[in-house]
């Protein structure tokens, strides 16, 4: 297919959504209609390209001769499409229910389309530099989705969120304008293209890459950037799932994946300093988000801090910088991002058909709700790597690269050993008192409770389904992230 395409298929969005944010006086049925229908149409574009391949490049424009504006699909971002372009229709989906009564829906459409441009864009960069520019596009894109409420606390997540994605910015910034020096101007290619230390210090090249590791880590929330998370769970229901799920986490940990193997290399990092760092930073995070998901009691706070964790693991693997560890962080991406885009799902339609937030307010949820919480059931032991669901999946294969990797990578399996362990502490209490609630519990007002509307469950079941089957028939995405990191 002719390279055009991808431009059309980032643009296309990204456009529609502006003209969105200036319609005025338009019904939800009306703004929801017009945004899944081109979130539908982007994504078919998308899978379009994906199963008919794409004809070389596309270079748009040159800011300078070593500045150029590049498109490329490669594997990874062949993949990180394929998540994207698969989960963005059914939030849009969801959002048609969940936004009943709500205000600034302008807006929040608006600006929910003009993003899955921003995201396509990032996926689709062929060259640091464009990457960069889509990176920090999709923040400015977001911020209005997170302050959306408009009530003192999603101004205060949002201050938190900009600022802390400003500070990212920055120093991903410095990381690639140490690139730019070393001429690494040339397009993504596995195995980096830094050629030498251009200051003649090894150690100032890692502690540029550990720059970036850090600056991109912010949207990947590394411990102790995390912060602005579980703040921004005061956005609604449609907007965390993809905060935490899909667009800004999930680019997060693949910017870090491109300039670790497609910019400076893992050949020049591996068994250095700065990777003993990523390694212990990333092995920790695992530790601490599970550890605060157990002591937290506000439901979406709760998945907030798991997504912490788990967005390590993504990370944890693939600093391993190994074929075997970069496949199963990978693996992993794709999981966490349909079980927790389904958890957060879940706990929106609670939040929506009861108004209940508290963990605590969950006893006899089950008996009302279902449908809902066989959904929360089952995305709960996916989350804890029960087999046959994807988590099991991606999570022994972290378990047997960082075994294999040996060292601190011991460190690393010791804490996925103990953050399956919390894992099932945090959300198994939660599916306990939906199903099994305390004698003492007051029950009262339950059968006044009802499941959700129909475009809130249709998602949730498709991916209840979805995560099953990707743990039972997981072998073709095992195939193409084996065909990523080891070149397949």
């Amino acid at each position: 297919m002719h390279p055009l395409l991808l431009l059309i298929a980032i643009l296309f969005p990204f456009l529609s959504g502006l003209i969105l944010i200036g319609f005025r006086g338009r019904s939800l049925r009306v703004l929801s209609g017009i945004a899944l229908a081109i979130t539908c149409a982007t994504s078919a574009l998308c899978w379009a390209l994906l199963l008919f391949g794409v004809n070389g490049p596309l270079e748009l424009f040159r800011f300078a001769p070593e500045l150029t504006f590049l498109f490329r699909l490669d594997g990874l971002g062949r993949f990180f499409v394929g998540i994207v372009a698969t989960l963005w229709p059914l939030t849009v989906l969801y959002a048609r229910s969940y936004m009943q009564n709500e205000a600034h829906l302008p807006m929040f459409f608006g600006f929910f389309t003009v993003s899955y441009g921003a995201t396509l864009g990032v996926a689709m960069a062929g060259n640091l530099f464009t990457m960069y520019c889509f990176y920090e596009v999709l923040t400015l894109v977001t911020v209005p989705l997170v302050l959306q409420p408009m009530t003192k606390e999603a101004i205060r997540a949002t201050r938190m969120y900009f600022l802390f994605s400003i500070g990212g910015a920055a120093f991903a910034f410095a990381s690639m304008v140490y690139l730019l020096s070393n001429g690494a101007y040339a397009p993504f290619e596995m195995g980096g293209v830094v050629t030498e230390h251009p200051y003649g210090s090894d150690d100032i090249t890692y502690l540029f890459w550990l720059f970036g590791f850090l600056g991109f880590g912010v949207k990947a929330a590394i411990f102790p950037l995390h912060r602005w998370l579980p703040k921004a769970s005061v956005a609604p229901t449609p907007v965390t799932a993809l905060l935490h799920a899909v667009a800004v986490v999930k680019s997060g940990a693949f910017a870090a994946i491109r300039l670790t193997y497609y910019c400076f290399g893992e050949d020049l990092l591996s068994g250095t300093w700065a990777q003993t760092v990523a390694l212990l930073l990333t092995a920790f995070t695992i530790v601490y988000g599970s550890s605060v998901a157990v002591k937290e009691t506000h439901f979406k706070r709760r998945l907030a801090y798991s997504t912490v964790a788990n967005l390590s693991y993504i990370l944890f693997g693939a600093m391993l910088m190994t074929p075997a560890g970069l496949s199963a962080g990978l693996m992993h991406m794709a999981s966490h991002a349909c079980v927790k885009i389904l958890a957060f799902f879940c706990a929106g339609a609670v939040l929506k058909r009861t108004g209940r937030a508290s963990i605590f307010s969950l006893d006899g949820l089950g008996r009302a709700m279902p449908v809902t919480f066989v959904c929360f059931t089952m995305a709960s032991l996916s989350l804890m790597g029960v087999p046959p669901f994807s988590g099991f999946v991606s999570k022994w294969q972290l378990l047997t690269a960082a075994g294999a990797f040996g060292g601190v990578g011991y460190v690393g399996a010791g804490a996925l050993l103990l953050s399956a362990l919390l894992t099932a502490i945090y959300m198994l209490t939660c599916v306990r008192r939906a199903w099994f609630p305390d004698r003492n519990a007051d029950l009262s007002g339950l059968s006044e409770v009802r499941e959700a509307d129909a475009s809130m469950l249709v998602p949730m079941i498709l991916l209840c389904i979805g995560t099953l089957a990707c743990g039972i028939f997981a072998q073709p995405i095992q195939a193409a992230t084996d065909a990523i990191a080891f070149g397949l």
